[in-house]
């Protein structure tokens, strides 16, 4: 009769065990698979204004839809890219996520048709910045840029 009981009372004790065991490996696994939480901001870095005059030889390529160029500037660098005739965007190297790491830098893809942080593998569209791949939530900073026909300047304000 005692080794029934015992036998019925490891049962128990097993099927909760398993039970527990079963609960703690689902969260375990819901957790890891929800997206890194862990979200500094991008360091804010002032700089002079650029003025870049697209109409000198080395900036006159920056006319064309779809070009790009690097600058110094801001935390890593910026990159300028002409969305239309005239309207410009510059924003941020400094990648999203996980700001802070030593190689959260953003660059231009070499098919020039988004941007990408190699460490973390986030895509970044041109038109405003936005995430469109990785795992990067939120999009790059972008700073004021203007052109008056012929001057482009790119200033530290930072546009929300």
């Amino acid at each position: 009769m005692v080794g029934k009981v015992a036998k019925g009372f490891m049962n128990i004790l097993r099927s909760k065990l398993s039970s527990a065991a079963r609960i703690s490996i689902l969260l375990i696994g819901m957790l890891g698979c929800t997206p890194d939480m862990y979200d500094d901001p991008v360091p804010y870095q002032p700089f002079p204004n650029i003025q870049l005059n697209l109409n000198l030889p080395q900036y006159i390529g920056l006319k064309s839809v779809g070009a790009t160029l690097l600058m110094d500037g801001g935390v890593r660098g910026i990159i300028i890219y002409c969305l239309n005739t005239g309207v410009y965007r510059a924003y941020e190297r400094n990648c999203t996520f996980h700001p802070n790491d030593a190689c959260a830098t953003v660059n231009v893809d070499a098919s020039k048709l988004f941007m990408v942080d190699p460490c973390c593998g986030s895509n970044f569209e041109f038109s405003e910045g936005n995430p469109s791949g990785g795992v990067a939530s939120r999009p790059l900073v972008q700073y004021s840029a203007t052109y008056d026909g012929a001057v482009l300047t790119i200033t530290d304000e930072v546009i929300e």
